[in-house]
This record gives structure tokens, sequence and C-alpha cells, in this order.
């Protein structure tokens, strides 16, 4: 059984969201070559318009963010016109559009982006992955150290991919703090080995997010900016130590976030019950939880227990454009093909069937 706690209405910055249910942002890559997302996104975003609110995959706010081949950016004007068009799909179809800005940071190479130029990150410190690269997969490299002109310089990218979502019709942005990214490579201190003002101490090390998410939300307001981290989250080569030295480096960032006043902090779970009731606690909007490896009856058990008022949805959301609809019915649910989750085209990816196509 599905709790009614799903069904109820809430509010989210701006919006007026008609349950708690929203999507939660996938790398799909499907955007063209230059980063422009193409007709097949705003097909595959406008499927998912139920979901009322949709957190797009993440958007590079510069080209020294992109990571990962056919991922779109949000810094050209012909980059904008293509999220425009994904934006008036959703919009069309009653939902609402978050869309996710992402750098990478070291997690990337130089032969997937437009410049080629050598990554980014707090210190220069590979991150070990392997990356899939036009030629093949190879590891990632030893990234360039930002310097302060740079740290600066990426702020004020942040700051102009969120004016640029908003002008493409966008209701707000996400900004990416978790999964082994670049504000969450400055969150850790395998990662970020850093002896200035950024680096060493857990308030040093929570700096730069903190003032990328002032920048974004003076520049398009607060109340259209979320942010999401993950915890303790070992992806891309990211150790944040122990459970105490997780839990004094993220209650000191979300304390520091909270004053802020976002529209809503969204976390990634991995299953520290007590930190996710700190956040809860410390946190004065929405709180968007993804726990993960739930399953489909433990959809609504963050809301239920107090420490969520969303649950986003991600391969349920993939797999079925009227995921809504097939929850609230009790109807079965498409299973994810992952053979064609980065694949390219629109198989496993504008067609899964719905009910009414079945």
């Amino acid at each position: 059984m599905i709790s009614a706690s799903l069904w109820q209405p809430t509010t989210l910055g701006r919006l007026e969201l008609p349950h708690r249910l929203a999507m939660a942002p996938m790398t799909r890559n499907r955007a063209n070559a230059d980063g422009t997302p193409g007709p097949l996104m705003a097909e595959y975003y406008g499927q998912r318009a139920s979901l009322g609110l949709l957190i797009t995959e993440g958007a590079q706010p510069s080209a020294d963010g992109q990571g990962y081949l056919n991922t779109p950016g949000i810094y050209t004007a012909e980059q904008i016109q293509g999220w425009r068009e994904v934006a008036e799909a959703v919009h069309a179809r009653g939902g609402h559009l978050f869309i996710q800005l992402m750098h990478v940071g070291r997690m990337s190479h130089p032969e997937n982006t437009p410049h080629h130029r050598q990554p980014v990150a707090p210190s220069a410190i590979s991150a070990e992955q392997d990356m899939f690269t036009p030629t093949g997969p190879k590891k990632t490299p030893v990234p360039l150290e930002l310097d302060s002109e740079g740290i600066q310089q990426t702020i004020a990218d942040f700051r102009k991919a969120a004016a640029a979502a908003i002008e493409a019709g966008a209701d707000g942005v996400e900004i990416h703090g978790a999964n082994g990214y670049l504000l969450h490579q400055f969150l850790s201190p395998n990662a970020n080995t850093r002896t200035d003002g950024y680096g060493g101490s857990v308030a040093n090390r929570a700096r730069f997010v903190v003032e990328v998410a002032r920048a974004v939300a003076g520049e398009i307001g607060a109340d259209r900016t979320g942010i999401r981290i993950s915890p303790a989250f070992p992806l891309g080569g990211i150790d944040e130590g122990d459970t105490e030295s997780v839990r004094r480096q993220y209650t000191h960032l979300v304390g520091q976030l909270a004053t802020l006043k976002l529209a809503y902090l969204h976390v990634h779970h991995l299953g520290d019950d007590e930190l996710l009731r700190s956040f809860r606690d410390l946190w004065p909007t929405a709180v968007l939880v993804l726990r993960y490896g739930r399953t489909k009856e433990q959809i609504a058990d963050e809301i239920d227990a107090g420490l969520a008022d969303i649950a986003p949805l991600g391969r349920f959301a993939l797999a079925n454009p009227d995921v809504v609809e097939r929850l609230r019915t009790g109807s079965a649910l498409n299973e994810l093909d992952p053979a064609t989750l980065y694949a390219g085209g629109a198989a496993g990816y504008t067609d899964y069937p719905t009910l009414a196509s079945a």
C-alpha cells in the first residue's frame, strides 16, 4: 500500500505542488554534442510532467564544468533556447522545472570538454576513476587546483547559469553539491587538501558551497534555489571520513545554508537517520529525501516519519512516464532497462509504455 501522505499538496518556494512526489535528477546523455537539449529531451521531461516538480539532469554551468559526453549545458544562447523548449513542454502539461547546475570538477577528461583543457578541482588530486571518452575508457587525470581567481570565476559561472535557467523559462535551479562532483570535492578532506580559506577546517571546506549558494540565491531568489547533498556517499573517489567527521561537516554546512532560506534541501540519503533528523531540525523550508535503495513500498517512509516533505523518484520515474497514476492506482511498474541508461536515442528514454498505451 502507498501511504496517503503522498497525495497531500504542498508548497515549495514559489510553487504549489499537487502531491509529495518529484522527479530526481538523473544523467541521461541525450543532449547534442554541443550541449544543447534537443526535441527528444523536451519529450522526455514533458512525458513526466505529472510528477509536479521535475529536477533535471545536471547541466554544466561552463565548459570547465562538463565531465561526460552529451550532457547539457546552460551557458550559451543555443543551450538556453534548447532548455526553453524543455520548459515549455513541461509547463504545457502542468509541471514545474528546476534545472540542476552540475560542475563535475575532477570527474572529467579533456577529451570530453569543448575546450579540451585539464579538469579543475579544489586540489590537484585525481579521482582515479574510469571515464568514457570518444577514444575509449580512460582514467580521470590529475586536475588543476583552482586558484583564488578560478574560485571566484566558478562562483560567477554558477550565478550566470542560474540566470540563464530562468531566462530559459525554468522555475528554479538545484545546485549539485553531491555525488562526488566539484562542491562535494570541496567538502571532502581526501579531495580537498588546501591550506587557504577554502580548506582545512570544517568551516573552510564548507565555504565554497555556501558562497555558490549565496551567489545563485542572490541572482534569482532564494525561493527559486535548491541544493542537493549526499553525506558519506563514496562516489568519484570521495572519502569523507568516519561517521562523526561526516556529521560535523554536514551539520555545519546545513546550518550555514539554512540561513539563506533556500527553497529546499535535497538529501541523497545513505542511511544515517540521526544526521537526517538534524537536517530536518535545522532546515526552515522543504526537505527532499531520496533514500538509496528504497523500494516502492518505502517511498513515503521519510514523509511519514517527519524527516521529509517530498520524495523524489529516480529509476521509477525514468521507467514509468505515468508513475504518479501507477502509484495512485496500485498498478505494476515498468522495469528499468540498464542497457539504455546512457545509450542515446529514444530507446529506454521516451519509449517506456504508459498504462494507456499498454
